[in-house]
């Protein structure tokens, strides 16, 4: 399955970031050697002794939601930060990237699903932002978005969510960042619905069932 991903993904040069939350070691190993080296984890306290147990030249990409009390634990060596839903989250991040003398990637985490229960922003919400907001935190790159679709069977309900995401990313491009070619992830689509992800302009896939296996009800309480 997973070379098969590669190859739906090369035509839209998007990125496959494997999600490994839950699984061990040895699993992560197994793509790694495959070339796999983007890994999404949901969770700080376990992103923690993986990072520390494997090979350094994995990219780790923080996918769940962040509190602003970890963020000092990953600063140091996370790669993307892709669940940014809040500017005092934003501006904690900036504070603990300078003092670890690094520039850290994030992304704005959107809330476009009907479930109150996933996390994310209203666009309205950014809008009410200081207009130098993102000049004033020198020690982030912002390079994009991300959010998650409903969990549903109704595809065009998923299409219109990844639409609705897409929209939010052009105006920011155009208002924002126009001259900035670091801007340019639209992080949507999991194992269920990465298809209609791509096909709505996904630039990052966050895929884990279908490359490690369905998830068992004691992998999902590891913390």
């Amino acid at each position: 399955m997973y070379q098969q991903i590669l190859q739906e993904l090369q035509p839209q040069d998007a990125l496959l970031v494997a999600v490994s939350k839950t699984k061990p070691t040895a699993a992560i190993l197994e793509l790694y050697e495959k070339g796999q080296r983007d890994f999404g984890e949901n969770r700080v306290q376990e992103l923690l002794p993986k990072y520390e147990a494997l090979p350094k030249d994995i990219r780790w990409h923080l996918i769940g939601h962040l509190q602003s009390n970890k963020v000092k634990y990953i600063a140091p060596f996370i790669h993307l930060i892709h669940s940014v839903d809040s500017l005092d989250l934003l501006r904690e991040i900036d504070k603990q990237a300078r003092k670890n003398e690094r520039v850290i990637d994030c992304l704005l985490q959107f809330h476009i699903a009907q479930e109150e229960s996933k996390f994310g922003l209203q666009w309205e919400e950014v809008q009410q932002w200081p207009a130098n907001v993102f000049s004033a935190l020198p020690n982030i790159r912002l390079c994009g978005v991300m959010g998650m679709a409903t969990f549903t069977d109704d595809e065009e309900q998923v299409r219109r969510e990844f639409r609705q995401l897409h929209r939010i990313f052009d105006v920011m491009k155009n208002r924002f960042f126009a001259a900035e070619e670091r801007f340019r992830e639209i992080s949507m689509g999991m194992s269920d619905d990465y298809r209609i992800a791509l096909q709505e302009g996904s630039t990052m896939l966050r895929i884990g069932t279908l490359l490690f296996g369905q998830r068992n009800a004691e992998e999902e309480d590891v913390t």
